[in-house]
């Protein structure tokens, strides 16, 4: 059997505080708080989850990984204001302004995605 995606592993100060934040941008719930791992997902079966471990160096470059998120495109903007009141803020990575994305932050400053549906991704 071939490996399979488990958990997608961010680096936190706050590990409780982070897994909070991304459980109510996803709507998933807090799977798992242990000393040094928190894990939030969509249910305790669910593939995929996100798994939040301590690290003690700031953070200072770019993420080299970051995830995307989407919603409908009539919700697209809502989504976005939701997120920015629960903690998330806007990043400038040198946007041009014609892109399909807008770039946000979380509360430690992990940059990731708010895209277009891929459902207009069809030409």
């Amino acid at each position: 059997m071939p490996v399979s995606l488990h958990h997608i592993v961010i680096d936190a100060h706050d590990l409780l505080g982070l897994a909070r934040f991304w459980a109510e941008v996803l709507g998933w719930k807090i799977l798992s708080v242990r000393e040094r791992e928190v894990v939030v997902g969509e249910h305790e079966t669910a593939s995929v989850g996100l798994c939040f471990m301590p690290v003690t160096d700031r953070k200072v470059v770019k993420n080299r990984l970051h995830l995307d998120l989407t919603s409908s495109p009539e919700e697209r903007e809502a989504e976005i204001d939701r997120i920015l009141s629960l903690g998330a803020t806007r990043v400038e990575i040198g946007q041009t302004g014609e892109e399909s994305w807008t770039v946000l932050a979380d509360p430690e400053g992990n940059e990731f995605c708010v895209v277009r549906p891929k459902t207009t991704l069809i030409t």
